[in-house]
């Protein structure tokens, strides 16, 4: 029981509710000494992992083929990456939060809702996980992953790299606002620590943002999933527009961090006592 109440404790939301902003701890050596820290990294790992399998073979799979009306198309490959999302934030919600996303872990870490310990060693296990999962894609079809962009996200032509970042920014403030509306301790179901719901909003929130963004970078909202295939793919226009999808959903995240902490939910920067 131990155990698992530490992973409810630390894979929902350490701190509590209503903490003032800015005077959670950032540092906490004491996670360093528990297994269920480790775990939890590992369930980002592997849960980054198989999101990549998926998505990336849903967009070989488009690629491939010579009749768009043959394969999933678009609102597939939306549907791939919504439903994987929505599968995984169930399946790891209640031992590492569910994250799945560096622009994620960021905008959590920025409302203090996990410590800059586990932030960073969430967003190293994510990166390692794209990268295995896109590295296995490429290895059953080299050829066909070589050949159809490896699944790495650019800016379309006929955009602007500025259309690309303002369509990263808006796309993950869409997913972080998501996410904390959809783990807001208001709506928790009783006696759960985890709403039985919240990774059906998160996942389609995901669906619709692929919907609208596919056709501009390919939609990234995920700086772990860019990186992934754009290591694999390994080719300069991949690496050209890169930082696009980090900066813009760091900034993403950051923006729907503040306006969820500070205007939906009023919770102040410093302690009223």
């Amino acid at each position: 029981m131990e155990g698992k109440e530490e992973d409810v404790r630390l894979g929902a939301n350490k701190f509590s509710e209503r903490q003032p902003i800015g005077t959670a701890p950032l540092f906490e050596p004491g996670e360093l000494k528990s297994w269920s820290f480790y775990r939890a990294g590992i369930a980002e790992f592997v849960a980054t992992f198989l999101f990549l399998y998926i998505t990336v073979l849903t967009v070989m799979g488009v690629s491939k083929s010579t009749s768009k009306c043959a394969t999933v198309g678009i609102q597939g490959i939306a549907w791939s990456f919504g439903g994987m999302i929505f599968a995984l934030v169930y399946c790891t919600a209640g031992i590492s939060g569910g994250h799945i996303n560096p622009a994620v872990t960021f905008g959590l870490f920025l409302a203090r809702k996990l410590s800059l310990t586990r932030a960073i060693f969430y967003i190293i296990m994510q990166c390692l996980g794209a990268i295995c999962g896109a590295g296995v894609v490429k290895g059953f079809q080299q050829g066909l992953y070589m050949g159809n962009g490896g699944g790495a996200n650019v800016v379309a032509p006929g955009y602007t790299k500025g259309d690309g970042l303002g369509a990263e920014i808006v796309g993950t403030f869409i997913l972080v606002y998501t996410v904390f509306s959809a783990t807001d301790a208001k709506r928790n179901a009783r006696d759960s620590h985890v709403p039985i719901l919240a990774p059906l909003p998160i996942g389609f929130a995901v669906f619709l943002v692929h919907l609208a963004t596919i056709p501009i970078t390919g939609t990234g909202i995920n700086p772990a999933r860019s990186l992934g295939a754009a290591i694999i793919y390994n080719r300069d226009h991949a690496w050209s527009d890169h930082w696009i999808f980090w900066v813009g959903p760091f900034i993403g995240a950051a923006l729907a961090a503040i306006y969820h902490q500070v205007i939906i939910r009023a919770i102040p920067f410093k302690s009223r006592s």
